[in-house]
């Protein structure tokens, strides 16, 4: 069942900066400001975001992969109780890898009004400069680290249309060299490593050439990966 806007509470979803704080939108400054509560992964991180922005400290709820049934049941009787409520991931755009999904499951069952406030995502950023005809692709998330990795790097590697991955720091090189290994060099591949941030750095070519581009520079930092399309 769809939701409206109403004169009531509400959640409001709100996208923050993935690394530049100047990317954070005037518009999710005033709804985070005048939010009565905060549904955050990480109320530390989320606090320090509010004092960059010069915004009073708020009453937060966590809620992250552990969180309660009862967290989400406070959530909702606030909205219908007249509070708004913003949700924040602890970087860029709610709902791509973090818990908000179950939240806002709850708000629509609950029959409580919602708002989307966007802005900043690595995947989109990503997709932005990568160089790649992009109206079609599939989104992979982060990898598996241990069980259905291979089938899953192999699934890809057949996979014609470009996928878009997230990876970690300490985990990019092995994953590009089993990406060689199926793929050899026969699909271009872009890496961006720390998007928005001081460090931010684009690779863009056949796998071998990355990873000897990527053991030159750092590898420290986050990376968004897209194997780019097959021939079709």
């Amino acid at each position: 069942m769809s939701t409206l806007l109403s004169s009531t509470g509400k959640l409001s979803v709100v996208a923050t900066p993935i690394g530049n704080l100047e990317d954070m939108s005037p518009r999710g400054i005033r709804v985070l400001k005048h939010a009565d509560v905060i549904a955050c992964e990480d109320a530390r991180m989320t606090g320090s975001l509010l004092a960059h922005l010069g915004i009073e400290k708020k009453k937060f709820i966590t809620l992250n992969q552990r969180a309660s049934d009862v967290a989400l049941k406070e959530i909702t009787d606030r909205i219908h109780s007249g509070e708004t409520i913003a949700y924040v991931s602890d970087a860029g755009t709610p709902n791509v890898n973090d818990p908000g999904g179950r939240l806002v499951a709850a708000i629509f069952d609950a029959h409580c009004p919602i708002e989307t406030i966007p802005g900043p995502s690595a995947l989109t950023a990503a997709i932005a400069v990568c160089g790649f005809p992009m109206d079609r692709y599939h989104y992979a998330g982060f990898l598996p680290t241990k069980k259905h990795r291979t089938s899953t790097i192999k699934a890809i590697a057949l996979d014609e249309e470009p996928t878009v991955f997230f990876e970690s720091t300490h985990r990019i090189e092995k994953t590009l060299k089993e990406f060689q290994v199926v793929l050899d060099d026969k699909r271009l591949v872009y890496l961006g490593r720390e998007l928005t941030k001081k460090f931010e750095t684009h690779y863009r070519g056949t796998i071998s050439e990355v990873i000897a581009a990527l053991v030159k520079g750092s590898i420290k930092g986050e990376f968004v990966c897209i194997i780019g399309p097959g021939s079709h």
